[in-house]
Parts: structure tokens; C-alpha cells; sequence
């Protein structure tokens, strides 16, 4: 059996729901493609859009208002505050 993906929609109101679940990596990204330029996207009606691996990661993030937010787009990783180790 191959890797599966889900694709999940957040809306405005606070509920979710699964657009496709158990597909492949092909499969999800044209939901992804999809679901981001559909007019519930473009009015703001769903708030967050993402593709998620069997494990529950995040490999691709949309946000109305902010666009792709994972990856990022230049290719870099974000910023995020590392913790110390005690004593180092």
C-alpha cells in the first residue's frame, strides 16, 4: 500500500471537514488546487485549507488573506525559537 494523504477544509465558523481522505500525493494536490481557488476560498467562507500525511503532518498550508503559508515559498524554513539545554 502506497503513502495517503488527506485534504482538509477550516471554515469561518470554526467547523472543519475532510474534502478527500485516503488518496494519493497526485489526487491531494488537485484537491488542494481546487479547494483554494473555489469561490468558498475566495469569499473567505473557508479560512484554511490543508494536506496532511497519515500521520497527521502538515505538508501543504493555505490561509485566506495570507495565501500559501507551507511550504514557504522561497524555500527557506520559518523561524522558530529553539530550546536551550540546560547546562549548554
Amino acid at each position: 500500500m502506497g503513502e495517503q494523504f488527506a485534504v482538509l477544509l477550516f471554515f469561518d465558523d470554526g467547523k472543519r471537514k475532510y474534502a478527500r481522505r485516503f488518496v494519493s500525493a497526485g489526487e491531494a494536490c488537485g484537491v488542494f488546487e481546487h479547494c483554494i481557488h473555489s469561490l468558498g476560498a475566495r469569499s473567505g467562507r473557508t479560512a484554511r485549507v490543508i494536506i496532511t500525511d497519515r500521520n497527521d503532518c502538515v505538508l501543504r498550508e493555505w490561509k485566506f488573506g495570507d495565501g500559501l503559508e507551507f511550504p514557504p515559498q522561497d524555500g527557506r524554513r520559518r523561524n522558530r525559537p529553539v530550546k536551550k539545554k540546560l547546562g549548554v
